[in-house]
């Protein structure tokens, strides 16, 4: 079966059984994205931190009494408020070890809240309704930047009793919302000395954008003051006027609107079954003719049981007796005829055939083989 395409003439929004495209006409207008929403300046990024920790008040689910590591780290608590105890003498399911972590953002101050997450490093069956002591948080240059403790949200449990469980996610990984609080900040309240020169750095590298990018603060302000580095950097120089007041400056270029330039991408999820195309995404004039082929084999274990009257022969056992049936089934395959249309077209026209979701993704990992696909193909 042989079908022509057909034209879109709006933004499509495509949803099949378990596939979700969405593409733009091409034809679409681009929007005006501000700069601020496509990078950041050069030394802006979070410090990531980490602590060891005790959690505790678990109901019986903690580390078990064989973990030596969790005898030492309490035996070491204990020991800081004049309690002596051997670590072969401390026995508690109560308690577990955890690695804290989290992450502090650029301009954190102090007395700021950071979210922690928390993870068991022992043998604890779950982490539900424990509390986490007091911990340090520490950045690669190992100093502490923030102190973490109180109560964890988890989202799941686990019970077992008789060789029962029941499980729901995974326990043994807990979060606390503003857990952690900044004891020694990063921003001073203002940007260092006066600087002449800052470079901002692209979310997405490309040249286009970039160049854009330079022109656009170039006619904001009247001045050349920005010049493209490469595909992910942008110079920017700071006029003299402007140095006394650099957050004023920096406002002002956070607002200039700049239309980005996308690279042709198709997303594919096979877990999921999700397609995500973009609106510039084209495919050349290709044939495509999908087909299944189907084999299923079915058993049926029965029973061979001799039955006679008064004893029975000897020799003569149970027996089981196993038939197997294979049917084949080969559907008639699919045809599809198109020109120079995008994803979407193809999407849409594969849904209204029935045509399901691995299928469609097996076709446009095929097309891509083939060239017509003039896009990068990214798998998850």
């Amino acid at each position: 079966m042989w079908l022509r395409p057909f034209a879109l003439t709006a933004c499509l929004a495509l949803v099949a059984p378990n596939v979700v495209a969405q593409a733009q006409s091409a034809a679409m207008v681009s929007e005006t994205i501000r700069i601020k929403d496509l990078g950041k300046l050069q030394g802006w990024r979070e410090n990531a931190l980490i602590g060891y920790g005790i959690v505790a008040g678990l109901a019986g689910t903690g580390d078990t009494p064989a973990n030596r590591a969790t005898r030492q780290t309490l035996s070491n608590v204990f020991s800081q408020f004049n309690l002596n105890i051997p670590p072969d003498q401390v026995q508690s399911r109560n308690v577990a070890v955890a690695m804290v972590t989290a992450a502090l953002p650029p301009f954190a101050r102090e007395g700021d809240t950071l979210d922690i997450s928390v993870t068991s490093v022992g043998d604890a069956r779950s982490l539900v309704g424990g509390s986490l002591m007091l911990t340090p948080l520490k950045a690669a240059n190992g100093r502490v930047y923030a102190l973490a403790q109180g109560p964890l949200s988890v989202g799941g449990y686990r019970y077992d009793a008789n060789g029962n469980v029941i499980q729901k996610n995974h326990p043994t990984v807990g979060s606390a919302p503003g857990g952690a609080v900044v004891e020694v900040g990063l921003a001073n309240g203002e940007l260092a000395a006066p600087q002449t020169r800052l470079t901002f750095v692209l979310s997405t590298p490309d040249y286009t954008t970039a160049s854009r990018i330079a022109a656009a603060i170039n006619a904001q302000l009247g001045q050349t003051v920005a010049e493209p580095l490469d595909a992910s950097g942008v110079s920017i120089r700071v006029p003299e006027a402007e140095q006394a007041h650099p957050v004023a400056f920096l406002a002002r270029l956070e607002g200039v609107g700049v239309e980005p330039d996308r690279r042709a991408r198709v997303v594919i999820n096979e877990r999921t079954g999700t397609v995500v195309s973009g609106g510039d995404v084209r495919i050349s004039k290709v044939a495509v003719s999908q087909g299944d082929l189907r084999v299923s084999i079915e058993a049926e274990n029965q029973i061979s049981q001799p039955f006679a009257f008064g004893r029975v022969p000897a020799g003569i056992r149970t027996e089981r007796v196993r038939n197997s049936q294979m049917y084949v089934d080969e559907s008639q395959g699919t045809g599809y005829l198109m020109s120079a249309n995008t994803v979407a077209d193809l999407v849409q026209s594969l849904a209204r055939l029935n045509t399901s979701t691995r299928d469609i993704i097996s076709i446009l990992r095929a097309i891509k083989a083939a060239g017509a696909l003039h896009a990068e193909l990214v798998l998850q």
